[in-house]
């Protein structure tokens, strides 16, 4: 058989991919090297941050705005729980990126915000200790997608529109001519007129001539029991959180396990490079002696015992913007990959935006910063 798109890679981006590919109407493959939603790449660990004041750059924000709608779309026609609105609480010094450049994409872009001092923060969020010289910015439209979910649910709605998944089923190769693509994996060869990439960890590895020098790094997701127990930290009245900035940089969520499933919170910025086929995941008694020390600076009620901890993966680039465009050397072949540590949240628009260029070769979303020629320019 022969198939109108291929996607390679069914985590996060390609689950998105091949749902939006699938609902449109074309004759979609998603080939996957491990099973559906799994735990051994990116897209696992049960909670990620979805956000508009986008620190990162303000240039994010109207793929964030699509992005909500998306996400509502996605619980809407899955029936499954894949996104909450918790509100977002972002810490910083004034002159720092976090707070900073959360305030500027937020008054660019007219999102509603409120400016707190130590005092407002504290008041309005009890668990929270900021510095004297911090403040903090909250926004009510953020809240936390849920990875796993996520995944399962595009991959359902993709098989429903006639979507053929395949899992655990290694790449071997693929090859490009103006016409088609072909695929080779360990139990056969397919062909398609078009191919979406989107490796994850694997980036590296299997898109190397796209000339963006990826780095993979070994994470740690961490959960810690609450002094007190959950109930300060309930999503009914707690939002998602990033604090500080540098390598002290901490993310969190609040309790959404229920009564004994501890508090997510981990670095933000403190990985290690790692190779995905050969990567460490146990996690050592001073990886959680790190954080225990440093979130109770910002968190004291965090004090409790360390529950639990994972590992996942990041796939920098250098400017730790993405890689989502047309293969430079293939017209029929689109990449995403590059996520940098900070892609999840975008999936269901990465997914739109895949379909579009698989099908139409162009997208109406504001991806130019994505284009993998600026590392070349840059070089």
């Amino acid at each position: 058989m022969t198939y109108d798109v291929i996607v390679l890679g069914i985590g996060g981006m390609g689950s998105a991919a091949a749902c939006h590919l699938a609902r449109r109407g074309q004759r979609v493959l998603g080939i996957d090297q491990f099973g559906p939603a799994h735990a051994l790449g990116s897209s696992h660990g049960g909670s990620r941050i979805y956000r508009q004041s986008y620190f990162e750059d303000p240039a994010y924000v109207p793929l964030l705005l699509r992005a909500y709608e998306l996400w509502h779309d996605l619980a809407s026609d899955s029936g499954r729980d894949v996104f909450t609105e918790t509100g977002g609480l972002y810490v910083g010094r004034p002159d720092g990126l976090t707070f900073g450049g959360s305030l500027r994409a937020s008054e660019q872009w007219g999102l509603k915000h409120d400016v707190l001092d130590p005092t407002e923060a504290q008041r309005r969020f009890p668990t929270v200790r900021l510095q004297p010289d911090e403040f903090a910015l909250f926004e009510e439209k953020a809240g936390i997608a849920r990875p796993e979910t996520t995944v399962a649910a595009h991959l359902d709605l993709a098989e429903a529109a006639g979507a053929e998944l395949r899992y655990d089923e290694k790449v071997l190769g693929w090859e490009s001519t103006d016409s088609s693509v072909t695929v080779t994996t360990v139990a056969g060869t397919y062909t398609a007129g078009a191919l979406v990439i989107s490796p994850g960890a694997w980036a590296p590895k299997l898109l190397a001539e796209i000339g963006v020098p990826m780095v993979v790094e070994r994470q740690v997701m961490h959960w810690i029991t609450p002094e007190s127990g959950e109930a300060a930290f309930d999503s009914s009245h707690h939002p998602v959180y990033i604090c500080g900035d540098g390598p002290d940089q901490i993310y969190g969520f609040p309790a959404i396990d229920g009564e004994g499933g501890g508090v997510k919170i981990s670095f933000f910025r403190a990985g290690t490079p790692c190779d995905p086929d050969t990567i460490d995941r146990t996690v050592h008694p001073e990886e959680i002696a790190r954080l225990q020390q440093r979130i109770v600076t910002t968190f004291p009620a965090l004090s409790g015992p360390h529950q639990d901890a994972k590992t996942c993966m990041y796939t920098t680039t250098p400017d730790e913007h993405f890689v989502v465009a047309k293969h430079p050397d293939h017209a029929n072949v689109t990449v995403a990959c590059g996520f940098s540590g900070h892609g999840f949240k975008f999936v269901p628009v990465i997914g739109e935006v895949l379909a579009d260029l698989a099908i139409d070769g162009a997208t109406k979303h504001p991806i130019a910063l994505f284009d993998p020629a600026r590392c070349a320019v840059s070089a």
